[in-house]
């Protein structure tokens, strides 16, 4: 457990962590009170929840009525009152919604919309994450108001002093991330100011899993100097995998990312889907292989069979009728079928294999050694999935280990360590950051020559290759979060102002290139993350007139792209020097002049 400074504000302070998971979702959160050491808490009620065993995490599904009004949440969402309402009146039952908000880019090639429930009409995932973060604020509320002493003075003295962190996966980049910091004000948990957005933290899973590993007792042996250690949550819908590397240079003990974070899309949702196809090609033929009972017997297996599993030796059952309900050719008796172990076992088997895949690849790209893996998740309390990695992980000498306590619940309380201790020092950059720009023709160049029918001629009577790629930031690269990336370029004008703007893309690269220079070579790779921009008006007006080709009269204005990568979200500006001083444009997320590489 950490032991933690007083806190050193001057005005009490609430930290809500939200876990919006793929199939469950949870709430920690910490109150801050001046001179007093923060302690971490669990919302461990919510309506309903004896619907869903008294667990701290509720299900994250949602019913809309035909207007789109949101009509039941979480574990109400599954009483049967409400279940025969929604069928009534036809409802629209949003479930595992968050995969749609998933980049592309992710690896998926087993998952595409149609194997994901389809959203409810006239809504998308972030109003839908919109309407379940209002819910899981006011679910909070209610929670602090009745388990804390004189809770409501306790809720009314917060006033807008509430911080928020909220979780996504480590796959989730730029884009994703502004989704969420729209959905977070789309909720009314914040103002859509600069103060508002200050507010809100954003942190992968990977890293609040870390944070949970380092509150835990077990895992303390794990976390020392000259050690690297790997964490594995297995959520619902993805996997993330972060490795780390702890130093004592500072005080207290830092950590830094030794290799990028890894996301799959293999979360235990997916062995529920391979079941539920399963289950249609085994019971072709009998009377139960009917759409209705298939959906019984994966709502079964999903809540109790999949749980349960453990050993491939034994088999699994799937009750899904009454004892009267039987066909033998089939295996079905009294109400259930029965699976032999190793057919369940199949159905795990991607989604291990996939994990395993990622540990491999984390122990390839390492900077240190790793010797310690922690696994956490609501997939991570899978008897079956921990004895299947314990089989792969052990004979390599690694340590692998479950800590103690809901590893369910690793995500939220690891938010709200990650909000009070800010363990990690540098992060890896997952890919390659850059821009596209162009560059002087070269004659010596075959790279160059074969793209001369693109040449394209400057007013300063140069001549340059459009398409090129400027590499700011390079995948692997561990960056410091106070360490900037900047590069150099100029555009030049035939007006003057034209020069009192400019705009420029950041572009990621994320393919295998050590050294990619040009965007056209393999364009499916490039992708751009946003658009920086900067008024450079009042320094426009001092730019002293060129002549080039032919005594043409141009401009030319010199400045730079700084990156930030060190936090969990990208920070990109544009620089300049104006008066003999810096300054700096704001980094404006925008997705859709010709810079030049100087």
């Amino acid at each position: 457990m950490t032991e933690r400074e007083p806190y050193a504000g001057t005005t009490r302070k609430l930290v809500l962590a939200f876990d919006v998971g793929t199939t469950y979702s949870g709430i920690s959160y910490s109150i801050l009170d001046p001179g007093d050491s923060p302690v971490i808490n669990d919302v461990t009620r919510f309506p309903a929840t004896d619907r869903v065993g008294g667990n701290s995490k509720i299900p994250t599904i949602v019913y809309y009525d035909g207007e789109g009004n949101p009509r039941a949440f979480g574990g109400e969402a599954l009483q049967e009152a409400i279940l025969e309402r929604a069928e009534d009146e036809e409802w629209a039952r949003a479930e595992w919604w968050k995969l749609h908000l998933r980049p592309r880019n992710v690896p998926s090639f087993h998952v595409d919309d149609l194997d994901i429930p389809p959203l409810p009409p006239f809504k998308n995932a972030i109003d839908i994450l919109a309407d379940f973060l209002g819910y899981l604020f006011g679910c909070a509320r209610m929670y602090i108001e009745e388990s804390h002493a004189n809770g409501r003075d306790v809720w009314t003295s917060f006033g807008d002093n509430i911080d928020f962190v909220l979780s996504h996966p480590n796959g989730w980049e730029g884009p994703q991330q502004a989704q969420i910091r729209r959905a977070a004000v789309q909720a009314g948990l914040v103002p859509d100011t600069p103060e508002g957005q200050a507010r809100i933290r954003l942190v992968t899973e990977g890293e609040a899993s870390l944070h949970y590993c380092l509150e835990s007792s077990n895992t303390a042996d794990g976390f020392k100097d000259d050690v690297g250690v790997m964490v594995i949550d297995a959520g619902g819908g993805t996997i993330d995998i972060t490795s780390y590397y702890m130093t004592s240079s500072a005080s207290p003990p830092t950590l830094h990312e030794i290799a990028p974070a890894e996301c799959r899309l293999q979360g235990s949702v997916f062995v529920t889907q391979r079941a539920a196809q399963h289950l249609r090609e085994k019971l072709q033929g009998s009377r139960f292989g009917t759409e209705e009972d298939i959906a019984l017997m994966k709502s079964e297996f999903d809540k109790t069979t999949k749980l349960r599993f453990s050993n491939p030796n034994d088999p699994s059952f799937i009750r899904f009728g009454t004892v009267r309900d039987r066909d033998l050719e089939y295996n079905i008796r009294s109400g259930q079928l029965k699976l032999p172990g190793n057919e369940v076992a199949a159905l795990f088997e991607p989604s291990a294999e996939a994990i395993i895949a990622a540990v491999e690849e984390q122990r390839r790209v390492a900077t240190q050694p790793i010797s310690h893996v922690f696994l956490v998740g609501g997939f991570g309390a899978s008897d079956w999935l921990f004895s299947r990695l314990k089989d792969h992980l052990e004979p390599l000498g690694l340590q692998f280990c479950r800590p103690d306590g809901h590893t369910n619940k690793a995500v939220a309380k690891g938010a709200v360590a990650f909000y009070l201790d800010h363990r990690v020092s540098a992060r890896v950059a997952k890919f390659t950051y850059g821009t596209r720009c162009a560059v002087e023709f070269n004659r010596n160049d075959e790279e160059h020559l074969r793209r001369a029918a693109t040449a394209i001629p400057r007013p300063s009577g140069r001549t340059v290759i459009p398409n090129a790629f400027s590499a700011i930031l390079r995948k692997g690269i561990a960056v410091s979060e106070t360490k900037e990336f900047r590069k150099d370029f100029i555009v030049e004008c035939a007006e003057r102002n034209t020069c009192d703007t400019i705009a420029t893309e950041i572009v990621c690269y994320r393919g295998n290139s050590p050294n990619p220079r040009w965007a056209d070579s393999d364009p499916a790779m490039f992708s751009n993350l946003c658009t920086v921009h900067a008024d450079t008006s009042r320094v426009s007006k001092t730019l002293s007139p060129r002549r080039g080709f032919a005594g043409m009269q141009f401009y030319r204005q010199q400045f730079s792209i700084v990156l930030k990568f060190g936090l969990t979200e990208l920070e990109a500006q544009i620089s300049w020097v104006e008066d003999g001083e810096e300054h700096r444009g704001p980094a404006v997320v925008v997705f859709d002049h010709v810079v030049e590489a100087v």
